[in-house]
């Protein structure tokens, strides 16, 4: 039984020696797995952040919302795909791109608002995004298409309802092409003159490129234009100083959490700092895997998670004080205090996880990277106070370190 406790002790420290060489060092010259191949913000790499205003006009949040998917698509297709959008006030949409040192290149590649049209045979611009009230997905009905197949139903407004009348009138038997931003997106045969103001785009598409399709045009057809209203150019040299503080902030704060663990709580401090170094390789393989953007105040969310899960351990070791002071021995002391102290601490790590949960999701930019890390933090933490550090309690127990003042300090009675 000593033996086989020593070999568990053995494999937690090996775990924590790799997870931690993992994270540091990655793996092949892309670094998969370590902190180098975690996206960094703007705030730590630099880069060009942009200010978007809606041009004489008060867009609704519907409206808006159009909008930030409209300029996370063109993101997208520039490959900024680290970028993030967000609204900012009532009409302003804020565009932080790290990495980014031309920012009127920026600008220039994003452009002001998408121009949607639809143009006949001869390159004849018809209508214009402005003349569509609506464009969504629905399924082909019974009888008229393959089944399980989608089609894009059209609705115009009542100046688009003329326009497209006369174009469909004057291009039976024709295509009438449809362009963002002068990019071909679909090519629909006339076969009849639509009067109605409703018309459909089939083609045998699935539920997914449908709603791409309709999406599109949704977005080309903002009933505003957007105007940049500021471009601020983030430097680099800025970002690798805060990179380097908060890591180092991140260093002496951990190390003071190890030692005060180890210097008060003696072999459960042990084992607590084994299971803290576990911890932090897990999180920082997470983001690296889960491809979350890193931002001083993510950075912030982090060492946060970690004074929750010491936090953790300090309410479970108290709770063994008690025990062993009672008489119980290192065992089941541990089984108590673990039992004692578990509605305590997963109640805690809900409630700060709905915290982050809200902060992601009211919150933007550096907020909702601030609430990514706390959230993944937060779960790696209740998992390695409640499991890990049990674990290599117990079997530093087994492994013979079974007096009770090595565990925790034992008040004497007066």
């Amino acid at each position: 039984m000593k033996g086989r406790s020593t070999f568990f002790v053995i494999i937690a420290l090996a775990a924590a020696a790799g997870l931690s060489l993992l994270a540091f060092f990655g793996v092949g010259s892309n670094h998969l797995f370590g902190v180098a191949s975690i996206r960094q913000g703007l705030d730590l790499q630099g880069g060009v952040s942009i200010v978007y205003r809606a041009k004489d006009y008060s867009p609704t949040l519907s409206e808006m919302n159009a909008a930030i998917s409209l300029i996370r698509g063109r993101l997208d297709n520039q490959n900024y795909t680290e970028a993030e959008v967000g609204q900012q006030g009532a009409d302003q949409l804020r565009v932080d791109i790290p990495g980014v040192a031309d920012p009127e290149k920026a600008v220039t590649e994003l452009g002001a608002t998408a121009l949607l049209t639809f143009k006949d045979e001869a390159g004849n611009v018809l209508l214009t995004g402005g003349d569509i009230a609506d464009a969504r997905r629905q399924i082909v009905p019974a009888g008229q298409g393959a089944t399980g197949t989608y089609e894009v139903a059209l609705s115009f407004n009542s100046e688009g309802t003329k326009k497209f009348a006369d174009a469909t009138a004057a291009n039976v038997g024709k295509t009438l092409s449809i362009f963002l931003d002068d990019k071909f997106i679909d090519g629909p045969r006339v076969n009849q003159a639509i009067t109605a103001g409703n018309a459909v785009i089939t083609g045998g598409f699935d539920a997914a490129a449908a709603e791409t399709l309709a999406r599109t045009i949704r977005e080309g057809s903002l009933p505003f234009s957007l105007e940049v209203l500021s471009v601020n150019n983030v430097g680099a040299q800025l970002g690798a100083n805060a990179l380097s503080m908060g890591i180092l902030a991140g260093v002496i704060g951990t190390s003071l959490v190890l030692l005060f663990m180890l210097l008060v709580y003696r072999v459960s401090g042990l084992a607590a700092d084994i299971a803290l170094v576990i911890y932090v390789g897990i999180v920082l393989i997470l983001l690296s895997l889960i491809r979350v953007t890193l931002t001083l105040p993510g950075i912030a969310g982090i060492i946060l998670s970690i004074g929750m899960a010491v936090d953790a351990n300090v309410i479970i070791f108290e709770r063994m004080r008690e025990e062993i002071h009672a008489g119980k021995t290192i065992r089941a002391a541990t089984d108590a205090g673990f039992k004692r102290a578990f509605p305590a601490i997963f109640d805690s790590h809900v409630t700060t996880f709905i915290a982050a949960a809200v902060l992601y999701w009211m919150g933007t930019g550096p907020v909702k990277g601030f609430a990514q890390t706390l959230a993944v933090g937060i779960v790696i933490s209740l998992f390695t106070a409640l499991t890990v550090t049990r674990f290599i309690i117990l079997n530093l127990e087994g492994a013979g370190l079974n007096i009770p003042k090595m565990f925790v300090p034992i008040k004497k009675e007066a």
